[in-house]
């Protein structure tokens, strides 16, 4: 298959979409739903905002199946994960930007005040993209990933917990964390899908 040819699950939704097929939303809902609620949980830190979203997400990709471009996004997976990412960070920059406006500041506190929330934004969005990269990586290396960081094994442990040669151990938690280490290299996700609405017609 070539590189830029998408999986025929993907292409075969985004055809029912596009048909305005309702019973293909909910597929996708069931396979995704968790994803995007998670992913922006983790950049709102709020149930009823992520809720949000989620609705948002899904109601983008109702009204709007031909914007995925698998040559752009690969996966219908990643397109949506990213559609998440930039709807939750714009959401997280709407609510920091009325809590400054209700706070009044100005001056150079209004400065400090906004740059901290430009921060908060970020940190959020990395977080949430290091959660995706980690669960989209390849289970071998998601698991010597778990073993070395959040179990603290050394690499001869990890080697052995899973069954492989010390120099395979390092081999899995190099690549996973070069892997990981784009969530803080890749820059922002401008703006926000559209708004649509998730059981609406066309």
């Amino acid at each position: 298959m070539a590189k830029d040819t998408p999986p025929r699950w993907d292409r075969r939704m985004q055809q029912r979409l596009a048909r305005g097929e309702a019973a293909a939303l909910g597929e996708l809902y069931d396979r995704y739903a968790s994803l995007v609620h998670n992913t922006a949980y983790r950049v709102l830190d709020n149930q009823q905002a992520a809720d949000q979203v989620t609705r948002e997400v899904f109601g983008y990709v109702w009204e709007n199946p031909d914007a995925f471009d698998p040559k752009e996004e690969g996966s219908m997976r990643s397109w949506i994960a990213r559609l998440t990412r930039r709807q939750a960070v714009h959401r997280l920059r709407q609510r920091g930007a009325r809590e400054l406006a209700e706070r009044g500041s100005t001056g150079p506190v209004a400065e400090a005040e906004s740059e901290e929330l430009e921060q908060r934004v970020r940190r959020a969005a990395v977080a949430a993209r290091a959660d995706y990269i980690v669960t989209s990586m390849p289970a071998p290396l998601r698991k010597a990933l778990e073993l070395a960081y959040f179990q603290r094994r050394d690499y001869r442990q990890t080697a052995a917990d899973l069954g492989v040669t010390e120099d395979e151990a390092r081999r899995r938690l190099r690549l996973g964390l070069q892997l990981l280490s784009t969530a803080h290299t890749r820059p922002l996700d401008p703006g926000a899908p559209a708004q649509g609405r998730p059981g609406g017609t066309r």
